[in-house]
């Protein structure tokens, strides 16, 4: 017996949503691009710069003393938390003024605080330090990176088909990339270089999809020349539509494995991984494709002609009527 997520043959009226959907979406991106301003994206160290110590304590660690004991040591802002198993901790010191010297120096004080507190039992299994410089060019790189990466994706759907599958395939990229960085906002994730990669292989993996019903839609302008294009768009979508959701899903259980059981390195890569698959599937289909429509592809497709129901038929979608 053959598992199928959605029948063989579906009807479903994408078109139809395609204003409602275009809506929640622009309403959701701006809410996102609010939120990046106010609460703000949490940057973590890579790109804000300062020292990190992670420590793991003979027993569940007091992270309430803990704080207290650090906060007390007058080096800035001090920010802990629990890193995977509750003997693991991550602390976050803000940068000292000077240099090499005066980081180590604020290492230093900070075992010391931390040995007292718990007998001399801490075990440092890491130390690093990120300065302004450096983290100033990873941010620059980093967004330089997403940028550049959507001007090639541009680029190459516009050679490979024409201007406007180019346009609807960044308008739903951009659209990912901007809701994954106001979930992370909502949520409070820290931003860091595993954030970038995941955003990167978000554009590639939402990018992959869209090329997909890109390639039925030109297929079936060939196929289907009296169709409205409306119409068209619908068969393409559903034709593709077992494809879509099955790769989805097959994605998102994998992802869900290492969230729940990856531990805490890499948490924040696969939480960004899951948002940008959900959001990827969802802009293929309710955002990229109807673009198309909103640009008048192939204005051959646009004008119903005589025996447009039995090509509607025949592709197993909506009759016309759009």
């Amino acid at each position: 017996m053959q598992f199928r997520l959605v029948p063989d043959v579906t009807r479903i009226r994408f078109m139809r949503m395609r204003h409602v959907a275009m809506l929640c979406s622009l309403v959701l991106a701006l809410l996102s691009v609010g939120a990046v301003f106010y609460p703000g994206l949490n940057f973590g160290i890579d790109f804000k710069g300062g020292i990190l110590v992670e420590v793991r304590t003979p027993g569940p660690a007091d992270l309430g003393q803990m704080r207290s004991s650090l906060n007390d040591l007058g080096l800035g802002e001090v920010a802990l938390q629990e890193f995977g198993e509750p003997t693991d901790v991550l602390i976050r010191i803000a940068r000292q003024d000077g240099g090499e010297e005066e980081q180590q120096a604020a290492v230093l004080v900070v075992q010391e605080a931390l040995d007292q507190l718990v007998d001399g039992e801490v075990s440092y299994r890491r130390t690093e330090f990120v300065g302004p410089k450096v983290s100033a060019e990873l941010l620059r790189d980093g967004v330089l990176a997403i940028v550049l990466s959507l001007v090639a994706v541009l680029v190459y759907i516009w050679f490979r088909f024409e201007w406007q599958y180019g346009v609807g395939a960044i308008v739903a990229l951009v659209h990912d990339v901007v809701l994954t960085m106001g979930m992370f906002a909502v949520v409070g994730f820290e931003v860091n270089l595993s954030t970038v990669a995941a955003v990167l292989t978000i554009v590639g993996y939402s990018l992959n999809d869209t090329v997909v019903i890109f390639d039925r839609v030109r297929e079936n302008l060939r196929r289907y020349k009296s169709m409205p294009i409306a119409d068209l768009l619908d068969v393409s979508v559903n034709e593709t539509l077992a494809r879509t959701l099955m790769t989805s899903l097959t994605t998102l259980l994998a992802l869900l494995s290492l969230y729940f059981f990856g531990g805490e390195v890499i948490r924040g890569f696969t939480f960004a991984m899951i948002w940008g698959v959900l959001v990827g599937t969802y802009s293929t289909i309710f955002i990229a494709t109807p673009i198309l429509l909103q640009l008048n592809l192939r204005a051959i497709g646009a004008k119903a002609q005589p025996g447009t129901a039995d090509e509607v038929e025949a592709a197993g979608s909506p009759s016309p009527g759009q």
